[in-house]
């Protein structure tokens, strides 16, 4: 278990200043992540790699000469957020476009997706890819649902070695797309790991037995065996990936392949080189040329107890960019040194801080209503976050109350200050969904930042809200959740609560409702959708590899929402509300 931390909450803020402090030589820090102290030769691609903190080495260990130039951090477990992706990305950037990468995961591919829409609108060309390698997360017939775990290495390897060379940005992406398709990785687990401030891991495997398949997230394996001898996980290992040849690889014999046998936190180094030696010998006898092969502690997930094996298919050119010179924090290969370079804490960029644009009495009045709707929202999913990560935990990584509870705290910490500083409600509901991606992170820090962001447009700062107005936004809100998150109803996600809510609303304000009575409606309508969810198996997200575990439990963004719309009720019902 995690045993040394102060606030749970703000232990990866904590960390990550602790390993800019370790590693001035290599980075500094800027809002949402870090960059290379020296930055690179005016007009190379920058390649900005990010996810969730509890991996280390990956994300931030991997930035230097030779392989990233700037690492975006989210929170334990959860991607950065578009703004601290953008923040990141420009600093690296020096002129020849951006790629952005990260493992395929819901909230990193919404993240990313939405950062590089916002950068290439201000002049910035910057591509995406998401890296999957995991063959047990999905078939060989659906490679683009696959998930990211330690074949992340040789990708961003691979592209960053190709940027550092000169290479054009479509070139860059072209590298990373074609080391990804040739990478393929599968792990085993004992046990999963514990968060800091939880007092029980994300999942338990029975004494004498180990989880296969397992995922980066504390996400539980999709099968499980007896616990194997050292060299029986070997064969398990090697046999798996030999199973499934990428295409262009017609035999494994007379391949050759860059191999990571990946401790996740808990196996030590002493054990991996017990299993490394079967595995080479497993690949030696099918025929496979290993070429710099990488033993120990490259993608963790905290303490977990676990193993995984990659193969990364090489060809001559993949295999040049493979051997290059690389000079991190955490990895370290060839010639390739990062010089000295400052790393003050004032050198922190963040973006400026916009003035409160002005607004009328009537939307001031509203933006507190809207304040203490969020006071009510902190307040319900602080109460029921314990829950939340309980159901959550069924069948994915079990995060969803600690999500939810950082960012209904910052959404309402920001939407409190722009009260203060008189903003109207449009200004004060989108400091609110910016705050709340910002330090909630994955899917949901995503998604409600759109949910609030729409509702807070429809609001603006002008007029007082109507019902129908506040209708209308949330109608756009569920439109716009939809049209980024990709969900419809039947999904179980969030969505399948958010339609009936809008529509529900909708229909009740057009008929004459007051927006409490109509709120009220809806938020019935909600709650039984939540309920209903229990019935149905995940089509999206990180539960969709253990489909069948969720039956019987509602969707824990689904009953988060039902509980958060319940909550906001009973602030319109109160006599200040509106």
């Amino acid at each position: 278990m995690t045993r040394l931390f102060n606030d749970p909450a703000a232990f990866a803020d904590e960390a990550l200043e602790g390993f800019v402090l370790a590693h001035r030589r290599w980075v500094r820090p800027v809002s949402g992540g870090v960059v290379r102290s020296v930055p690179a030769a005016p007009g190379q691609v920058a390649v900005v790699i990010g996810g969730g903190s509890g991996h280390y080495p990956a994300f931030s260990g991997l930035v230097g000469p030779g392989l990233a130039h700037g690492a975006a951090v989210g929170n334990v477990f959860a991607s950065p957020s578009a703004r601290q992706i953008r923040t990141v990305a420009k600093s690296a950037h020096t002129g020849g476009g951006v790629l952005l990468m990260y493992g395929n995961y819901a909230g990193d591919v919404l993240h990313f997706g939405q950062a590089a829409e916002q950068l290439n609108a201000e002049g910035v060309e910057t591509r995406c890819l998401a890296v999957t390698d995991d063959i047990s997360s999905a078939g060989a017939e659906d490679l683009d649902k696959r998930r990211g775990i330690a074949g992340d290495l040789p990708v961003f390897k691979a592209a960053a070695a190709a940027a550092e060379e000169g290479r054009p940005l479509a070139e860059v992406v072209r590298v990373a797309r074609h080391a990804n398709a040739r990478t393929r990785s599968f792990g085993i687990a004992f046990s999963g790991c514990t968060l800091p401030g939880a007092d029980h891991p994300l999942f338990t495997v029975a004494e004498g037995r180990m989880a296969v398949g397992l995922g980066i997230h504390g996400e539980p394996g999709i099968g499980e065996q007896d616990v194997p001898s050292a060299d029986e996980a070997a064969e398990l290992l090697v046999s798996a990936l030999l199973a499934e040849l990428p295409e262009g690889v017609d035999q494994a014999r007379g391949q050759r392949a860059a191999v990571i046998l990946n401790g996740l936190g808990d196996v030590k180094y002493e054990e991996l080189f017990v299993v490394y030696r079967q595995v080479a010998g497993l690949l030696a006898e099918a025929g496979v040329e290993t070429v710099d092969p990488e033993v120990g502690e490259l993608v963790t997930s905290f303490d977990m107890a676990g193993v995984s094996l990659t193969l990364c298919w090489l060809d001559d050119e993949l295999e040049t960019l493979w051997t290059a010179g690389a000079d991190t924090p955490a990895y370290r290969k060839g010639d390739a040194r990062a010089s000295a370079g400052r790393t003050d804490a004032a050198e922190q960029r963040d973006e400026t801080a916009e003035a409160v644009p002005p607004a009328t009495e009537e939307s001031r009045a509203a933006a507190r209503t809207a304040l203490a709707a969020l006071t009510a929202i902190r307040d319900t999913v602080d109460e029921n976050a314990e829950e939340l990560g309980r159901v959550d935990a069924v069948a994915g990584d079990g995060d969803h109350g600690i999500g939810m509870s950082r960012g209904s705290g910052a959404a309402h910490r920001a939407a409190a200050a722009a009260v203060e500083a008189g903003a109207g409600a449009g200004t004060a509901v989108g400091a609110a969904a910016d705050a709340w991606s910002d330090r909630a992170g994955g899917t949901s820090g995503a998604l409600w930042g759109v949910l609030l962001n729409a509702v807070a447009a429809a609001l603006g700062d002008t007029d007082r809200p109507t019902a129908r107005t506040v209708a209308d936004g949330v109608g756009e809100a569920s439109a716009a959740v939809r049209r980024l998150g990709g969900a419809e109803v039947g999904d179980k996600t969030m969505v399948d609560v958010l339609v009936p809510f809008a529509e529900t609303l909708a229909t009740a304000t057009a008929e004459g409702e007051a927006l409490a009575p109509a709120w009220d409606r809806a938020a019935t309508a909600a709650e039984a959708a939540a309920k209903a969810t229990a019935d149905l198996v995940p089509r999206m997200g990180r539960a969709r590899p253990h489909a069948e575990r969720s039956l019987g439990t509602p969707d824990a963004g689904a009953h988060s929402l039902a509980l958060i719309v319940r909550a906001v009720h009973g602030v319109l019902a109160a006599p200040t509300g509106r």
